[in-house]
């Protein structure tokens, strides 16, 4: 329903937005502008020592996997959003054989929004279990794990030519920068597995089945870490995509999705065609279509308003 007070609102935080990236970009030159920072910065130039077994370049296994990851956890994202904001749902569904959503003799009737979620999720987690294996298997995991401790004050240094608009070099074929490198590492080892813990903390099945673990986590405390990941993941979507396409968006598109170091534009036509067919889902995504799909592994019920 089309509220016009809400949209209002909303259309003040652009304008808010650009004054406060302004105030930061402004704020920025002027630190990079004192001596004592500008010595920082050329003994940390925001790119730290790489250890010499570190590979070079993207492999397709890892074009394919940004891709389905990017996919699975924009669903994610929705569909949580979803459970968290409907007030009043009206289809339910629940299984018709044993199984983790089972308590006793009682199967467990959860909401559609909650059941695509738990779908996504679980498609995202068996991506995320390949990603791991593949990238410990591989040396790639060199690229996005710290070895050093400059990797601080060369995210530093990063971040402040980031602000000033002085973007860092780019050399993602190579290597991350200090703070591209340390983003990944908390989205990965941080951001993604906190998500899972407690999520199935909250899962409706396991969190009858793990009462003993309330005094030590608590479902209040699980429902607040799951949202303040949920906000994390979406403030590391925009921001990352803004850098992408602000940084040579052909060249990084084309690490990401074609795995080539070349100034073609394969990356960026895959690139669309990922949107496209996200967009097409996004949308095809209708409670009725989500109803049929939904009734072939359990039961519909509709509640009566």
């Amino acid at each position: 329903m089309f509220r016009p007070n809400r949209w209002f609102r909303l259309a003040w935080m652009v304008p808010a937005a650009l004054v406060v990236a302004a105030v930061v970009v402004l704020a920025a030159n002027g630190v990079r502008a004192v001596p004592a920072v500008e010595s920082f910065m050329r003994s940390y130039p925001g790119v730290g020592a790489n250890p010499a077994a570190t590979p070079i370049g993207i492999p397709a296994w890892l074009a394919w996997q940004h891709g389905l990851n990017a996919f699975f956890l924009f669903f994610v994202i929705r569909t949580g959003w979803q459970v968290r904001t409907t007030k009043r749902p009206s289809i339910f569904w629940t299984r018709t054989n044993t199984g983790i959503f089972r308590t006793g003799n009682a199967p467990i009737r959860i909401t559609l929004d909650l059941w695509q979620h738990i779908v996504f999720d679980t498609l995202w987690m068996v991506n995320g279990v390949v990603f791991y294996v593949v990238l410990f298997s591989t040396g790639q995991w060199l690229r996005i794990v710290p070895t050093s401790w400059d990797v601080l004050p060369n995210a530093l240094s990063a971040g402040l030519q980031y602000a000033s608009l002085n973007w860092p070099t780019s050399a993602g074929w190579v290597h991350y920068n200090a703070l591209q490198l340390l983003s990944y590492f908390v989205v990965v080892f941080i951001a993604a597995p906190l998500a899972l813990v407690t999520g199935l903390r909250m899962s409706p099945g396991l969190s009858a089945r793990l009462r003993r673990l309330d005094r030590v986590f608590p479902l209040p405390v699980a429902r607040r870490l799951h949202f303040a990941v949920l906000v994390f993941f979406v403030a590391f979507i925009i921001v990352h995509v803004l850098l992408v396409l602000t940084t040579g968006a052909r060249a990084n598109l084309n690490h990401m999705y074609a795995a080539r170091n070349d100034g073609g534009w394969l990356g960026v036509w895959i690139f669309v065609a990922a949107v496209l067919l996200t967009a097409a889902i996004w949308v095809g995504a209708r409670p009725n279509v989500v109803r049929a799909i939904a009734a072939r592994s359990g039961r519909i019920i509709h509640r009566k308003r």
